[in-house]
């Protein structure tokens, strides 16, 4: 099973089923013992958690809540920063880290084009006095497969801000997956691996005092996920934006800030105002926290331990959380015409008179929207887990580690959630806490420490993958985007960070090899090679799409290589680039495309003229304005 999960050779709910067919046929349990494992009582607060989660998404609330919190925060940019880690750690408490993800780059990406815009703006308005006195130079250079291209003088002045916007760009939609995956932590039903963790325990060791609940591992885990959110921050201002430009007291908004900032006023406006549905699911997420923290809070008796626990743990946070979950089921979505209260009082939208009024959540939204692989990934997890611990495997392994009661206990957590921060990498978190969590407390055993003193750590390393975007869903949503590279996830990672002179050689690398896909007989060389195949070279050319932003298009000399690189991103038109007789067809698409593009830009140069001409009637006719 450990190497399915590893490899996905089977889906992981599938892996996760095949203990109901492989124990009883090895004869290590009975089929009703294994099937039980499946439907525990972590399971079920899972399970709960998620409903009270999927209503929260499908009724917006968590984008008004995002929104609300950013136009708080402020948009310099590192606050921007800031609110966007602040806002996506809070709702990965409370709903999945992949739909927090989600939706927040979406955000991150209107407030970029928007700061990307402005700046572009400002850069194309250039004093005319600069003009009169700026002397443009060229410098030739020629590129390996025989195109030569001119660079002026202004090259690396434009060259380092668009380098500081790219650098912006990944620093925002990093802080995203960054903040999904450490926010997690902070609950016990944030993410994965935590209710594995309770799991176990419960399973491990029966006779504990329900020493994992809600309150509990908030207390423990929510001030460790805010000492790690501002670390991650810091880190991330340190590579991307650099504390000395973004800290300033008493620094007057630029227009691209203002601009951002009116972009996120407008997303909120334009969710009008708080619905009736809205409100009744935020009461009843809040009457959800409260009972799971008042429940049994530890320091003092909950309402839980007088009522129903004093003989017994009748109630558990699973109770709580299925009974919230079922009130969604319940109160109406529109409030109900009683007597003098009238439903225009809270929704503008006009009251349906046929039909009843639909539920705050549907079973087809909620069979939709939960993750139901995670709650059968979790079950056979538990049935790993027992399978192990009845055939003896757990005992044998503990013997095993004996020898370690030589190292010291600290050195111990640190070598294994390193081993685990590495192997989260490669495979779901959860499949890695079920696979380590049961080993870890046979070692503690053996070894005499207290099985949490490695458990626990080893639960928020499996959370913590930041280095590949196949390590966890919310890295691949943001990877998807455009902006990155697995480099620069394995750079902040491994604290790795690229100098100037470094940005400069690959910004100039990567222009003289965009400038190449103009020549067909180059591209025909690729595809005869075998590069146009491999998809590391796919994906490096989805990557090079970044160069049609005007900022980076205006440095090309023939534009027409971007129609190529659009071209490059269609499989049946890389294929088609192994044959010789395609470069006919490239040749007549590029005379197109550069026609339309010289007289595009002719007409645009000539409104410039005018535009200038009415602002300056009086301008000299010497001064030298020759354009790229």
């Amino acid at each position: 099973m450990a190497v399915y999960w590893c490899t996905e050779v089977l889906p992981l709910a599938i892996t996760a089923l095949l203990p109901v067919v492989l124990f009883p046929l090895f004869r290590i349990m009975e089929s009703k013992d294994v099937c039980m494992q499946y439907l525990k009582d972590t399971n079920m607060l899972f399970m709960g958690g998620l409903m009270v989660a999927v209503a929260v998404e499908h009724w917006n609330l968590h984008k008004r809540i995002a929104l609300r919190v950013l136009l708080i925060v402020g948009v310099r940019p590192a606050l921007l920063m800031l609110g966007f880690m602040g806002v996506t750690a809070f709702l990965s408490m409370w709903i999945s880290n992949t739909a927090t993800t989600a939706m927040m780059v979406p955000i991150v990406q209107a407030v970029l084009e928007q700061l990307n815009n402005t700046a572009e703006q400002q850069q194309t308005t250039i004093p005319e006095n600069e003009e009169k006195s700026t002397e443009k130079q060229t410098e030739t250079q020629v590129v390996p497969n025989g195109h030569s291209f001119t660079i002026e003088s202004d090259t690396e002045q434009h060259s380092r801000g668009a380098e500081e916007r790219l650098k912006m760009c990944k620093g925002l939609t990093l802080c995203v997956c960054y903040a999904a995956s450490i926010g997690g932590t902070a609950t016990l039903t944030g993410t994965g691996p935590n209710l594995v963790l309770m799991g176990q325990m419960s399973q491990l060791f029966p006779d504990n005092p329900d020493i994992i609940n809600f309150a509990s591992w908030f207390g423990f885990a929510f001030p460790n996920m805010i000492i790690m959110l501002l670390l991650a921050w810091l880190w991330l201002q340190i590579v991307f934006l650099g504390l000395k430009k973004t800290w300033g007291c008493g620094m007057v908004k630029t227009e691209k800030e203002i601009a951002a900032y009116n972009v996120i006023k407008e997303e909120h406006r334009s969710l009008g105002p708080m619905t009736f549905g809205e409100l009744s699911v935020l009461a009843l997420f809040v009457l959800l926290v409260v009972l799971w923290f008042t429940r049994d809070p530890g320091f003092v008796d909950g309402w839980a331990t007088g009522f129903f626990n004093a003989e017994k743990e009748f109630v558990t946070d699973a109770t709580v959380a299925v009974f919230v979950a079922a009130l969604l089921f319940v109160f109406p979505s529109k409030p109900p015409r009683l007597c003098f209260w009238r439903a225009q009082s809270f929704d503008t939208e006009p009251q349906q008179e046929s039909g009843p009024t639909p539920t705050l959540l549907t079973w087809k939204v909620t069979q939709k929207k939960m993750p139901w692989s995670i709650i059968l990934l979790l079950g056979g997890g538990f049935a790993l887990a027992k399978g192990s611990e009845v055939s003896g495997l757990s005992k044998w392994l503990g013997d095993q580690m004996s020898p370690l009661q030589s190292i010291p206990p600290w050195a111990i957590a640190i070598v294994v959630c390193l081993m685990i921060a590495t192997f989260t990498e490669c495979t779901s978190n959860v499949a890695t806490a079920t696979l380590f969590l049961p080993i870890l407390a046979s070692m503690s055993q053996s070894i005499g420490i207290n099985p949490l003193y490695v458990m626990i750590p080893c639960t928020l390393s499996a959370s913590f993958a930041f280095m590949l975007p196949v390590a966890t869903p919310p890295n691949a949503i943001v990877f998807s985007y455009g902006y990155l590279k697995v480099s620069d996830m394995s750079f902040v990672m491994a604290g790795v960070m690229e100098t100037e002179e470094q940005a400069r050689t690959r910004f100039q690398l990567e222009l003289e090899f965009v400038q190449c896909l103009a020549n067909p007989n180059y591209l025909n060389f690729l595809a005869q090679r075998g590069y146009l195949r491999e998809k590391p070279f796919v994906n490096y050319l989805k990557y090079l799409l970044y160069w049609k932003e005007p900022e980076y298009a205006k440095f090309l000399k023939y534009p027409h290589c971007l129609h190529m690189l659009e071209l490059l991103q269609y499989e049946h038109f890389r294929k088609e680039l192994v044959n010789a007789q395609c470069a006919k067809f490239i040749d007549e698409q590029q005379i197109l495309h550069w026609q339309h593009y010289s007289r595009k830009r002719t007409r645009l140069q000539q409104a410039l003229a005018e535009q200038q001409q009415q602002q300056q009637p009086q301008a000299p006719s010497h001064g030298n304005t020759t354009s790229k």
